[in-house]
């Protein structure tokens, strides 16, 4: 299967200055795949007095890039001002971010102002991996007639550090590509990994897992960006970045007799873990109708933790990671408890 970049959005993750913003343009602007020059111009910090975005005088100055340099543009809007903002300065196309994606009553009055105007809207993932909140912010724009709708995965919030600032989780976009079939998504590696010694790896990764294009900040001096400037790259790393992605635009070495193999032994063993899943439950009943009849205690913290560090340690040996293993384990837990429960009440 030959994979491609469709759609690139690139551009400094705050517009800073007049110079700034044509630099940048200057230096993106020949790149083949660029769709849209991006910039911040609104910017929702998380500390009152840090750098909250220029302003109405940014659109200006992107205005200008236009002008000279040919790029269509995008920015992000929180607001129905920002929407008018951004429409009467001839904006191309707008993104929603993860702030306001989580709540629903802000999509809805941005998806309300936009009733009857023909633009591009673009919906980044909520902060929290909520695949519900993602699929009913597109179905309120969908219901606002908006027709041109895209989506930006951005990764999702952790109170765990690791090695990306937000975790990708890849399921949770493929769901909802499963769901929404036609729908384009673009990845965001630079929220992704907080990084830009990151960004073109995860860059190739989303590309080759079929996702539509990427969104890649890029600044002419990053370690002096006003925001975010560890994972802002430059033009030339840009460029880089772009020519490996579409240097790697080939079929994959391993035959397609050889992979629909591979993926049959995939099922079968999935159908195996299933079945030792399900025959696990079944003496999880068992052991919840014994503490039941015995008055014994549902939730022993001290077995818990013994079990997971078996799990952990075996999973070691095994070669799974240490956080796969907690995932898996959690997981398995919560619906052990679950059945705890609708025996205790039955």
């Amino acid at each position: 299967m030959r994979n491609s970049l469709k759609q690139l959005i690139a551009g400094p993750c705050s517009a800073e200055t007049r110079e700034q913003v044509l630099e940048t343009a200057k230096e993106i602007a020949d790149i083949k795949n660029l769709t849209y020059f991006r910039a911040g111009i609104w910017k929702p910090r998380t500390a009152p007095g840090s750098f909250e975005g220029i302003g109405e005088e940014g659109l200006k100055w992107m205005n200008e890039a236009k002008q000279q340099f040919g790029v269509k543009l995008i920015t992000e809007v929180a607001t129905p001002e920002h929407v008018d903002t951004c429409l009467a300065h001839n904006l191309d196309a707008i993104w929603i971010g993860a702030r306001t994606t989580v709540n629903p009553f802000y999509v809805q009055q941005i998806a309300d102002s936009l009733k009857g105007i023909d633009i591009p809207v673009f919906i980044k993932n909520p902060i929290s991996p909520d695949v519900g909140l993602w699929m009913g912010a597109i179905e309120r724009f969908k219901l606002a007639g908006i027709k041109n709708i895209s989506v930006i995965h951005r990764g999702f919030y952790s109170y765990t550090k690791g090695i990306f600032r937000n975790p990708p989780m890849w399921e949770i976009p493929i769901k909802l590509k499963t769901e929404f079939p036609d729908l384009q998504i673009i990845c965001d590696p630079s929220h992704i990994t907080g990084d830009s010694e990151l960004i073109e790896e995860v860059s190739k990764f989303a590309v080759q897992l079929g996702m539509d294009g990427l969104m890649i900040e890029t600044h002419p001096n990053p370690p002096k960006a006003w925001s975010d400037a560890k994972q802002q790259v430059t033009p030339d790393h840009l460029k880089k970045i772009v020519n490996a992605i579409n240097a790697n635009e080939v079929n994959r070495d391993i035959k397609h007799e050889e992979l629909e193999i591979l993926r049959k032994t995939v099922t079968s063993s999935d159908d195996d873990m299933l079945k030792e899943i399900a025959h696990r439950m079944k003496i999880v009943e068992k052991i919840a109708t014994f503490k039941k009849e015995n008055s014994a205690m549902v939730f022993q913290l001290e077995r818990w933790k013994i079990v997971l560090e078996e799990s952990n340690k075996r999973g070691a040996e095994l070669g799974l990671s240490e956080q796969f293993v907690a995932d898996l384990m959690n997981l398995i837990h919560r619906e052990s408890l679950n059945i705890h429960n609708t025996i205790y009440n039955s």
